[in-house]
């Protein structure tokens, strides 16, 4: 009788730890899903924002208008090559109609010694010179301008470089409101918020506003190279 009742007791204590083991399964899969599907969101948009979407199609230069120096801007093995002499590639395309306030910028960019350049935002197409409007966030790691890749130029100075020559890197930007801030492979490398009474002296288009982006020819001998170039517009 005793062995019987023990039989009994130690069935129903599997029974038991069972219901409470399924009851922890199901728990964690519940947990696991919900934080998943957070992270998925969180990875998908930002507050107030939307998905990325693609500013340049990895095969040529449809939705880019180029100013000034002909055949400054090829493509190249999914690539946009800068290489000829001074001259902007201002996006043209069908986003936003190409004027952006408050966005999410992300390229890949790699810089060749001594190379200079920029990526414009808050400008607008101009035929000849350097953009009178909007912000440059400057791409340089061993030019001789000691302004280095993630500055905003003349606002924010970045130096030492950040990067390394011959080597993708990537470069956020990241507008809202009057607050800027650039990230060099994910470290935040400048944190800027514009003053109520900025003033660059002959530069007075340089302010934050809305408008397009600029990929910056510099000089004859830089070589630079963008690819996976995108925005997220935030509302």
């Amino acid at each position: 009788m005793y062995g019987l009742c023990a039989m009994v007791l130690s069935k129903e204590e599997v029974f038991r730890k069972g219901r409470k083991m399924k009851r922890t399964v199901v728990i964690c899969v519940v947990i696991f899903v919900s934080v998943c599907g957070c992270q998925r969101r969180a990875d998908d948009s930002t507050e107030g924002g939307s998905s990325w979407t693609a500013l340049f199609n990895g095969r040529d230069l449809t939705g880019w208008r180029a100013s000034e120096t002909e055949g400054c801007f090829s493509v190249r093995d999914g690539a946009i090559v800068v290489q000829g002499g001074r001259s902007h590639l201002f996006y043209a395309g069908p986003v936003q109609n190409a004027d952006f306030k408050d966005f999410e910028f992300a390229a890949k960019v790699k810089t060749t010694a001594g190379s200079n350049s920029g990526i414009y935002f808050h400008t607008e197409y101009q035929e000849t010179g350097w953009p009178k409007k909007g912000y440059e966030s400057q791409v340089n790691i061993s030019h001789s301008d000691s302004q280095k890749s993630g500055g905003l130029y003349d606002a924010a100075k970045v130096n030492p470089a950040p990067a390394q020559d011959d080597q993708w890197y990537t470069h956020e930007i990241i507008v809202r409101g009057k607050h800027v801030v650039v990230k060099i492979d994910d470290k935040t490398v400048v944190d800027y918020t514009e003053a109520e009474d900025v003033n660059f002296p002959g530069w007075p288009g340089r302010r934050l506003s809305s408008g397009t982006f600029a990929l910056q020819g510099h000089d004859p001998k830089s070589i630079v190279y963008f690819k996976d170039i995108k925005v997220r517009p935030l509302n």
